[in-house]
């Protein structure tokens, strides 16, 4: 399973297990939230407000997350994050107990869960080139998005059988994984960051202006911005699960799982056939065929098409977070890396985040189904247009640019 070149790295294979454990934990306790906190409510509109609150601490600390993770050991910082998670999942395994599972302590420890990630997405980006030589970044990228789409698959479907057995079940299951990733990332060793200036504005600024510099990098971050935050559907899974599907929390935990299993089935693929060629054009086709797997799966009623939409869409937006994060290392000094991924994880954060705010909003005029649509094809259009914006990405060909050859004695 292992691929030959990535054995040898130790620390790498630790921070894979840890990132398994610990998105899994993190899918779980997501899925319990959303479940909890709409069976108590009822509200389209809180459950985009709980991705609203998770994604204005990001925000709010993108500029000092990146700094921080510049400045310090990033693997012991994830570790200092996935363990403030884990007692973020205990507090709300021992709530129901002691009265307090409402809808404030909901939507409050949402908002620790955003500040905490803020830290945690730039600092497990940052930390993987320290790890493995650039040689074998493509692969290492692609078998790591395969052990997280293992934790996506596995952390909503068994979020989704637990929920049943009570809050104490389902968030105690989560203290005890985000635990084991905190003590596997306490384990790896790496380098020491490269010392850097004293955090003043320009230095706290550093990333935005070295994406600028840099179009290929930004046209790829705003196209995954703009087409998951247009095209998600996340946030009203319960609503489809509940209301249109009739599929109970269990089948909540199947449609949450269902864009992982493409994802998996597409990082599989390219761990063994890594993309050389032709990258832009790649990733402009997965933006549109993730928008039209959209529009499917707002319209459909059957359980079995819903799940088949929602795992294209996983396999398409797979080839995009490949594509997106080789360059982002590659083509990033290592001085910079963590301000750099800082930017590029409030990207995702507010495809994800925000974008749920989007559906849950956009829900509540048209309803859940013109939402999922209308985001859909708003995809497919930004799809269209991205070329005329940034053509270098277009254009662009090798993810990793073939090494010079050496000068002649």
């Amino acid at each position: 399973m292992i691929p030959e070149e990535l054995r040898p790295h130790r620390d790498y294979l630790r921070l894979w297990t840890a990132r398994l454990l610990g998105v899994g934990a993190q899918q779980i306790v997501s899925v319990a939230i959303g479940w909890q906190l709409y069976a108590l409510t009822g509200s389209a509109w809180d459950l985009g407000l709980l991705g609203l609150l998770q994604f204005v601490p990001a925000l709010s600390l993108v500029l000092v997350a990146g700094h921080v993770v510049d400045r310090h050991h990033r693997a012991r910082l994830m570790a200092l994050c996935f363990g403030v998670q884990a007692l973020v999942a205990l507090a709300l395994a021992v709530a129901p107990t002691l009265g307090l599972m409402q809808r404030p302590l909901l939507l409050g420890l949402a908002v620790v869960l955003g500040a905490v990630r803020a830290f945690q997405m730039p600092a497990q980006q940052a930390v993987l080139p320290l790890l493995v030589p650039a040689s074998v970044l493509p692969r290492a990228l692609a078998f790591g998005s395969m052990g997280l789409q293992i934790a996506i698959i596995g952390g909503p479907a068994l979020g989704g059988v637990l929920i049943g057995a009570g809050p104490a079940v389902v968030f105690g299951l989560s203290t005890v994984l985000l635990a084991l990733a905190a003590g596997l990332c306490l384990r790896i060793r790496h380098a020491p960051p490269p010392a850097t200036q004293a955090p003043d504005l320009r230095s706290l600024l550093a990333g935005v202006h070295h994406l600028r510099a840099h179009p290929v990098l930004l046209g790829a971050m705003a196209l995954d911005l703009c087409a998951v935050m247009l095209g998600g559907a996340t946030a009203l899974l319960p609503i489809f699960a509940k209301d249109i599907l009739q599929v109970g929390a269990t089948g909540l935990g199947v449609l949450r799982a269902a864009p992982a299993v493409g994802a998996l089935a597409m990082s599989v693929w390219l761990t063994r056939r890594p993309i050389q060629r032709r990258a832009g054009t790649r990733l402009l086709v997965s933006v549109a065929v993730y928008g039209a797997a959209t529009v499917v799966f707002g319209l459909s009623t059957q359980l079995w098409l819903s799940v088949l939409a929602l795992t294209v869409t996983g396999a398409a937006d797979m080839v995009s977070v490949v594509v997106r994060h080789t360059l982002v290392q590659l083509e990033t000094p290592d001085a910079m890396r963590g301000r750099v991924s800082a930017v590029n994880s409030l990207f995702i954060g507010a495809s994800s985040q925000l974008g749920e705010f989007e559906s849950g909003a956009t829900a509540a005029w048209l309803g859940p189904v013109g939402s999922v649509v209308l985001g859909g094809v708003g995809a497919i259009a930004m799809a269209a247009l991205w070329p005329r914006a940034f053509p270098a990405l277009a254009r662009r060909d090798a993810l990793v640019a073939p090494a010079a050859p050496s000068a002649p004695a």
